[in-house]
């Protein structure tokens, strides 16, 4: 029975033709794409609808396509906006190739029913490596020391300055998710002792947690930002928790660059008011602060923390299953969270 259900699937999906399929959206490809191509997500279920192919402008192209448009894939480079989504009353799925949703309103694809789901924890385990790796680089200055080897500095200058051990820090964590919990378990097998700012308070976990992040910084030797950039979030990282941080003190930003008042963090490092900084993300990406370039306590990464080929093959299927299952849920209103598709009556 199984077999014959089976085979009727695959005749049915035969005689789809292209123009039949449901179309997804893509306004620009995202990163994914341009690192695997666009090859392991073909599906005879579905077909990529390239905007940035087409010779018409980008309102024209929408309404022309506006009916056959059942599902967007996005990134943080092409925002789902409301003014967007009014053009596609046929969407029913937005898909974000990222871990995090700021560039989608959220409001309004509630509003309209919407589902809408992101990268879950593709990324989890890519982030956190990452997220220590930037704390370890920092704290025992090995970027910077690279440099002073390759600059011939050693011979002529001699030793390097010592850095500073990781074991026995007290690291706090901004953003206790899944990215966060991956971060602490790397951090606990280091010997540091695990604080953290979150929504809320995780009952099942026994570190300690801090309403306030300003609190949380005053007693951290480290922070590392990995949460979401929300309205409450933007710019959180300021100048009272520079200051509480202290000129010890190191932060590490793998969430998104405008949770940090940047220029404040630039005056803060250019002064010596905080030890150093490991930043993926910066708030006007791809442009960052010139005076980071002069600091040997500042690694610098171009927004790649969580990107990893595995990453991108893990993302690539759960993507693929995400838009494939479009399809059941034609005739249901949606609100979906976080890695997760629910229907809602």
């Amino acid at each position: 029975m199984e077999n014959q259900e089976e085979q009727q699937d695959n005749t049915s999906d035969q005689n789809h033709k292209p123009q039949d399929l449901p179309q997804v959206l893509l306004l620009k490809p995202p990163p994914v794409l341009s690192v695997i191509g666009e090859q392991p997500f073909l599906s005879k279920k579905y077909q990529f609808l390239k905007a940035w192919e087409s010779p018409l402008p980008l309102l024209q192209f929408l309404t022309a396509h506006a009916d056959s448009i059942q599902a967007i894939l996005c990134s943080g480079a092409a925002p789902v906006t409301d003014d967007l989504l009014q053009l596609l009353p046929s969407v029913r799925l937005v898909v974000t190739a990222s871990a995090g949703t700021n560039h989608i309103d959220l409001e309004a694809c509630h509003r309209r029913g919407i589902s809408v789901t992101n990268a879950g924890n593709v990324f989890s385990d890519d982030g956190a490596d990452a997220a220590v790796g930037l704390l370890i680089d920092v704290l025992r200055k090995i970027t910077a020391s690279d440099r002073y080897v390759r600059q011939g500095l050693w011979v002529n200058k001699g030793d390097y300055p010592l850095g500073s051990k990781l074991r026995g820090k007290r690291v706090g964590i901004v953003g206790l998710g899944g990215i966060g919990l991956e971060i602490a378990k790397r951090l606990e097998a280091f010997g540091c002792n695990v604080l953290y700012n979150s929504r809320k308070k995780k009952a099942h976990l026994s570190y300690p947690f801090y309403s306030d992040v300003r609190q949380l910084a005053a007693n951290s030797d480290a922070l590392i930002i990995c949460c979401a950039l929300t309205n409450q979030t933007r710019h959180m990282i300021d100048k009272d928790v520079f200051s509480a941080l202290g000129k010890e003190g190191v932060i590490v930003n793998i969430g998104r660059g405008a949770i940090v008042d940047e220029k404040e963090m630039v005056r803060c490092l250019v002064h010596g008011e905080i030890a150093g900084a490991g930043l993926d993300v910066f708030e006007n990406e791809p442009d960052v602060p010139k005076e980071l370039f002069e600091l040997d306590n500042v690694v610098l990464s171009p927004h790649r923390a969580v990107f990893t080929s595995e990453s991108f093959m893990a993302l690539c299927e759960l993507v693929m299953f995400k838009v494939a299952i479009t399809e059941p849920y034609c005739h249901h209103k949606c609100w979906t969270q976080p890695n997760r598709l629910a229907r809602v009556s």
